[in-house]
């Protein structure tokens, strides 16, 4: 079978802010034979998409490819026309981007947008299309088919929304499938669902695919051949299991090193349990949260946290995992005043704190800090780091002058920045960096407590392994205590203490790191540790979730287990009838569920994690 793709001495420059073309990718040459799936990986800013979209003779503002071959079957795609390449995308060539809900035109329902491509090339009549867009949704995984069409995109979960799009570049059956970081945003147990669904949608097609990814695991399941790219340069290239398990090249070597689960041990003096013999940093009890008017006993009408209790000692992490919707960010939010309880109590130092924000003194505002998710939105991009790290500088600490641009100089220190960061804008710097400034702005007002919301997410594996590392650092030099939200369980056994699992606002399971190295689990832990992909092809076709067993009617308003719908060890009357109840299964170990240790023991397996 011959080659669809041939790209040969590509060259894409950029125009930089001194008005200078400068070359962002040098030399890049690689072919991907016809029914193969061709990844291209490396951190953020190496080229990646970039080369993906120049396959679509598409350069982003300010670029343009400047020199080489695009070769997809007989057409030379950098010499084609802008007629002509409207005619080639979205019919020969197909995308899927990183963010379906910014992809999506919110005013047109789905079933307009997936048809739009084959009518707008006039490949099917409109019910040709519809006929063809229910057969692309039912063999995508998505519920009710026939009628989901109808729908729009804010009415569909991000998992839907993001088959959907492959349903809409799957339609006019293109030769080649360009997926962008199609998985980043969703989570692990929503990604494995639609990771099986794009490759059996592109094998059972026999499509041709570029897969653009930081997620080697990802990768791993997706790809028959790699090629490492680092600031626009080919690294190396060849089959994906000799890449992920033998790299000869040093950068790609780094990638797998950093993509590799690291414990992160605690400082001596929390490992030893000394903090456990005082009062806790802060303790949650019978917290309930949400959003909405609220009824007559102080219920907002969508509950969003409900009867949450957890401590965190002194100099301690503590991890809160769960799926987007379980309630981990409005954890965060009520902690940090943003959002006031609408039942139980926040004790901070043994002292309980304000319920919202007004009621709160500007010390108690210091000593507990906010690390948002997206450094992009939290920080001014025109505002230098001087500005953006004075401002806490001179609120808590009145701060000015040379004894602020000490303490400054101190910061970026301690976030292993130079100091000559201090004068450039936040819009000029990297992820990563940005990153780190979110987290100075935080250690600037000298908090007991920092908590970091889904963090390194949003970054790349080297520079999220980069941040954690920073984490740890900064814990051990200054005695920090964190709360470390994240829905990816591997990032939080490597950095926390303890764990605190949330699923539907409710937390069903607890337990210091070690617990969660082997089983028994509660069933949607399981669920989660079970999801993470590993870093060698075929788990992705080994990786069966179990199915929940029948069960009858359940029992009405007595408050049953919130994972009874996806439980697959639920008991047929007793889950459905009976709430379950708060079990201990180990020193500091509880679970929110029926089942015993034994038979939860017998339905999970094998070992899990490293411990410390």
């Amino acid at each position: 079978m011959g080659d669809l793709v041939q790209v040969d001495g590509l060259n894409v420059t950029a125009r930089n802010e001194a008005g200078d073309q400068v070359t962002i990718v040098k030399d890049v040459s690689f072919s991907i034979p016809k029914g193969e799936v061709l990844a291209l990986i490396g951190e953020s800013g190496s080229g990646k998409t970039t080369i993906a979209l120049a396959l679509m003779g598409y350069a982003r503002e300010g670029c343009r490819i400047a020199a080489g071959s695009i070769h997809i079957d007989d057409l030379d795609v950098a010499t084609l026309d802008e007629k002509q390449l409207r005619l080639l995308r979205g019919r020969r060539i197909a995308y899927i981007a990183q963010s379906a809900a910014a992809a999506f035109n919110p005013s047109k329902s789905l079933m307009d947008q997936v048809v739009e491509p084959a009518l707008t090339h006039r490949l099917l009549t409109r019910a040709q299309a519809e006929a063809k867009a229910i057969e692309l949704f039912r063999s995508l995984g998505l519920p009710n088919p026939t009628v989901i069409g109808q729908r729009y995109p804010h009415e569909v979960s991000g998992g839907q929304l993001q088959r959907v799009m492959a349903a809409m570049a799957l339609i006019t059956d293109p030769a080649l499938v360009i997926l962008d970081e199609p998985t980043t945003a969703l989570d692990v147990t929503t990604q494995i669902e639609v990771l099986r669904v794009f490759k059996q949608a592109v094998r059972e097609r026999g499509a041709t695919a570029v897969y653009v990814s930081h997620d080697l695991a990802v990768v791993a399941q997706m790809a028959d051949r790699i090629v490492v790219l680092n600031r626009g340069e080919v690294r190396e290239a060849g089959p994906t299991d000799r890449i992920l398990h033998a790299p000869a090249d040093a950068y790609t070597q780094t990638l797998m090193a950093a993509a590799r689960p690291v414990i992160r041990c605690a400082p001596e003096a929390v490992a030893a349990g000394e903090g456990r013999r005082a009062p806790p940093l802060l303790e949650v009890r019978g917290l309930s949260a949400g959003y909405g008017r609220r009824d007559a006993q102080g219920l907002p009408d969508d509950l969003a946290l409900k009867d949450i209790d957890l401590r965190i000692e002194r100099g301690a992490t503590m991890g809160v995992i769960g799926e987007s919707g379980s309630g981990k960010s409005t954890l965060a939010r009520v902690i940090a005043g943003l959002l006031p309880p609408a039942h139980g109590k926040i004790l901070f130092n043994g002292e309980e704190l304000p319920p919202g924000l007004a009621g709160r003194t500007r010390d108690q505002f210091r000593r507990i800090q906010i690390v948002f998710q997206n450094a992009d939105t939290a920080l001014n991009p025109a505002h230098s780091v001087a500005r953006i790290l004075g401002r806490p500088l001179e609120l808590y600490h009145g701060l000015q002058g040379a004894a602020q641009a000490r303490r400054l100089a101190h910061l970026l220190d301690l976030i292993q920045l130079p100091a000559g960061v201090a004068t450039r804008r936040v819009g000029e710097l990297s992820g990563g960096q940005k990153q780190r400034i979110n987290l100075a702005r935080a250690l600037a007002a000298d908090p007991d407590l920092i908590l970091c919301d889904e963090v390194t997410s949003a970054l790349d594996t080297v520079v999220g392994a980069a941040i954690l590392d920073l984490l740890a650092d900064l814990r051990r030099e200054l005695s920090v205590s964190f709360m470390f939200i994240s829905h990816d369980i591997s990032t939080v056994r490597s950095i926390c203490d303890d764990v605190v699992v949330l699923y539907a606002g409710r937390k069903v399971e607890s337990g210091d790191r070690q617990t969660f190295a082997e089983p028994p689990f509660h069933p949607y832990t399981h669920l989660l540790i079970s999801s993470v992909p590993e870093m060698r092809a075929g788990w992705l076709e080994g990786a069966a979730t179990a199915r929940p067993p029948p069960i009858g009617a359940a029992a009405a308003g007595v408050g049953l287990c919130s994972f009874l719908a996806r439980c697959p060890a639920r008991v047929d009357g007793v889950c459905n009838q009976i709430p379950p109840p708060l079990v201990r299964l180990g020193e500091g170990h509880e679970d929110l569920c029926h089942r015993t240790g034994d038979e939860l023991r017998r339905l999970q397996a094998g070992p899990v994690a490293e411990a410390c």
